[in-house]
């Protein structure tokens, strides 16, 4: 019988789970009940655990003593308000306080005991949660303390107590607080990109990240400046960042008692001046501007102006692609210009007082102190070793006579005696003048002019020489001065030997200034985050900046 074409045959009687919509297998009834049956069961528990909180709060007599701060009304805090931690070192035994303060740690030791350790810069204390204690702290209470994120920051109102024995992980070590009332001010989240304890110490090298070292982690210099808001809640890092605060208000304060006018120069120029290299160009409506590399134009054109004596603490800018431990785009100059009455010595002399005057206050005044010693504790080992000679004079050497201590020692400095001296030998020089003198500041007089910028006055006793100057600290430059040209004909011929045109946009309003007289003036540019560096004998100046820029940073 012959065989039927295949699509003829008769088709197989489909299964009723090869049918769509045909009721599930036994199989799957089993799972979907299971799944139900689980799904009970978590929303049961989930109303059980729902319904012992709810009984709980109901039941909970110190509700109204903890959990998130209200700020419906403008209460006095209950106690004496503190706004300084390491004020309660002086407070009275029993004494009720209200403190606000990040947590450190936290530590449940039982259902009725937890601990916390609050702090404030570098003042920490602990502070105890007792069931029953103050007005009748509850076990909720407790547990509610002992989980509270580190970093959250809380308002504790307590009993100064002294505690059974002296602790010893706190820097406040002959009190603990007693909490009554604690509020969350402003919660952390759990896990956090850094800790702060891992940035209390000198960063790895530059090449390494995070380094971990007998069990204790160190961050690395980049990630504390990415996470900038973090790495400074260490005692170390805001200590060197409270520093360069101090030393902002010593040279202000310096600067007023020797009646100098500080003035607020503007930051955009409509060319490119000083030579028109290294500078930040800017979008300026529908021109071109440039951020100033340093005041040095209005400080000059306010002395022509009749001000005798000023000073600016602001920003300069350098568009230098330098990436060294030294340099930033973004730095700030303390800067200041002065008539001269018979010899640039004056400002010279002014200068190295003015130094002197700021490291001796760093070093004497109680509260720069203190900051210097949280950076030691911490493990930097040249901070307040900085040494200084006797009195307010400076030691004060030719840079003839530094090339010559270079050569002395064994350095290489050419038969060219207009040579500049490179950074190595400047660091070589701060150390023969340390062991010669017991000084690590010094300056250097007298560079020649083909070093010099176009508006540096000449030694009239050797025009190939420049009645100029640079200050250093451990061997390192942290200001460059000079007498400036003040004669118009003598200022414009200097620029056009330096190859530039008096007469140019960029130029004009500048050598304008001269033209219609000025008095014989000097002055010189500081860098103070230099400042703090090498006094501290930070290894980055970036350490010693709180939001630095270089050419491969730009936030936060």
């Amino acid at each position: 019988m012959a065989s039927q074409p295949e699509s003829s045959l008769p088709e197989r009687p489909k299964d009723e789970r090869d049918v769509e919509g045909a009721a599930p297998s036994k199989n799957a009834l089993k799972k979907a009940a299971k799944e139900k049956e689980k799904a009970e069961k978590a929303a049961k528990r989930q109303q059980q655990e729902q319904a012992e909180k709810d009984k709980a709060a109901a039941t909970d007599t110190a509700a109204h003593l903890y959990g998130p701060i209200s700020y419906t009304s403008p209460t006095t805090p209950p106690g004496q308000y503190f706004e300084d931690l390491g004020d309660l070192n002086a407070a009275e035994e029993n004494k009720k306080v209200t403190v606000q303060a990040r947590v450190h740690s936290t530590r449940k030791q039982s259902a009725k005991l937890s601990f916390l350790v609050i702090g404030e810069g570098d003042h920490t204390i602990q502070a105890v949660v007792a069931e029953g204690g103050g007005q009748g702290i509850s076990r909720q209470m407790v547990k509610w303390c002992g989980g509270i994120n580190t970093e959250s920051i809380v308002r504790i109102t307590g009993l100064v107590k002294t505690p059974f024995e002296e602790i010893k992980s706190t820097s406040i070590t002959k009190y603990e607080l007693h909490v009554e009332e604690i509020f969350m001010v402003s919660g952390a989240p759990e896990q956090m990109p850094i800790q702060r304890k891992d940035c209390n110490q000198p960063p790895p090298g530059e090449e390494e990240g995070d380094v971990e070292k007998e069990g204790v982690i160190n961050v690395g210099l980049k990630a504390r400046l990415d996470n900038r808001v973090i790495s400074l809640r260490a005692p170390a890092q805001q200590a060197i960042i409270d520093l360069q605060s101090e030393v902002s208000f010593l040279f202000a304060e310096y600067m007023r008692k020797h009646k100098f006018k500080l003035i607020q120069p503007s930051y955009m120029a409509g060319a490119a001046t000083e030579g028109g290299a290294g500078v930040f160009e800017i979008k300026y409506f529908d021109t071109k501007a440039y951020l100033t590399q340093s005041p040095q134009f209005f400080k000059q054109m306010a002395i022509a102006g009749d001000m005798k004596r000023v000073c600016i603490n602001g920003p300069v800018f350098r568009a230098e692609n330098s990436n060294t431990k030294r340099h930033l785009t973004e730095f700030t100059g303390l800067d200041f210009e002065m008539t001269i009455m018979n010899h640039y010595h004056e400002v010279l002399s002014f200068g190295e007082k003015l130094m002197i005057s700021i490291i001796r206050a760093l070093q004497t005044r109680e509260e720069c102190q203190h900051l210097v010693n949280i950076v030691k504790k911490a493990g930097y080992p040249e901070a307040g070793n900085f040494q200084l000679p006797p009195g307010d004079e400076a030691v004060r050497i030719t840079f003839a006579e530094a090339k010559k201590l270079l050569k002395e020692s064994g350095y290489e400095v050419g038969e060219d005696e207009h040579k500049d001296i490179d950074t190595a030998q400047e660091k070589a020089l701060g150390a023969i003048i340390a062991e010669k003198h017991r000084t690590d500041f010094y300056t250097i007089d007298k560079y020649p002019r083909t070093l010099r910028p176009f508006y540096t006055h000449p030694d009239p006793t050797n025009p190939a020489l420049t009645n100029s100057y640079d200050f250093f600290m451990r061997g390192e430059e942290i200001m460059s001065g000079a007498q400036r040209l003040h004669n118009y004909s003598e200022l414009c011929q200097s620029m056009r030997d330096k190859g530039l045109d008096p007469l140019s946009e960029g130029f004009k309003h500048y050598t304008d200034a001269f033209k219609f007289g000025c008095p014989p003036h000097g002055g010189g540019g500081l860098g103070l985050n230099r400042i703090v560096q090498y006094f501290l004998g930070l290894n980055n100046i970036r350490e010693a900046t709180l939001f630095p820029r270089d050419p491969g940073r730009l936030a936060p």
